[in-house]
């Protein structure tokens, strides 16, 4: 007797989103080009037109379309802010640790920070001022600096003008920097040193220094590991699952 294994057929839906992403990650469907109507792509691929609306959600879901009123799809660069929801939620479903996150953003951070510094535009710049300021009155005025912290680093490696580094440290970031939170109520001092780290970040990026740079971040990151030992958490917590909320 044959020993004939089942096929595994794809829905049709997703054929069609695999061939429309394959034409855009070809080339072939450029950034601002439109799509094919809706009854246009259901008669070439030979299928029903909600079999192809599923296939185009799976393409908004991944950031690769966009709507523009309401029929009209035109293909877009997916940008971080797209992906980074998608990554962290695969990372807690991981249940990943602070240890793990840590190990990761010693390496990013201050590399962001030297790219930004060799880098950084004026508007890039003016915007890392703003947010310090913004942060030393959150803490004047007792309030956490931590969504401004999580900011910080943000606007700084968006300012490193490298894809590759923005798309794989902003979901690590989104994920590490809500520790500051956990640490705060048990270490006061934790804000004024948050506070000196981007200070010596800031004033180095004006100065175009990237060594510097790179060495307060280094030790930003240095001391928020330091600061989470010391209000006697464990490096293998797992990271909080509301944080991908």
């Amino acid at each position: 007797m044959l020993n004939i294994e089942k096929l595994s057929v794809p829905p049709a839906y997703q054929v069609v989103s695999n061939e429309l992403r394959r034409h855009i990650l070809a080339g072939s469907l450029r950034p601002g080009d439109p799509l094919p109507s809706e009854v246009e792509l259901a008669a070439r691929f030979g299928v029903n037109r909600s079999t192809v609306r599923e296939g185009i959600r799976q393409l908004e879901s991944d950031g690769l379309v966009r709507r523009e009123g309401r029929k009209r799809l035109l293909v877009t660069i997916p940008d971080h802010a797209d992906l980074t929801p998608r990554t962290t939620r695969a990372l807690v479903m991981r249940a990943v640790t602070f240890g793990e996150l840590w190990d990761v953003s010693r390496v990013l951070e201050p590399l962001a920070a030297r790219l930004a510094a060799e880098n950084i535009s004026e508007p890039e710049l003016d915007a890392l001022k703003q947010n310090l300021e913004a942060t030393k009155q959150a803490v004047e005025r007792g309030q956490s600096p931590g969504i401004l912290d999580l900011e910080f680093h943000t606007l700084l490696s968006e300012a490193a003008h490298n894809h590759a580094l923005l798309l794989c440290r902003e979901p690590v970031g989104r994920l590490l920097y809500p520790a500051f939170e956990q640490i705060q109520p048990q270490l006061p001092q934790a804000a004024g040193r948050l506070i000196k780290a981007h200070t010596e970040i800031v004033e180095a990026l004006e100065r175009r220094d990237p060594k510097h740079a790179e060495l307060w971040a280094a030790k930003h990151i240095e001391d928020l590991k330091r600061g989470w030992l010391m209000a006697k958490l464990p490096l293998d917590n797992q990271i909080d699952r509301s944080l991908t909320s």
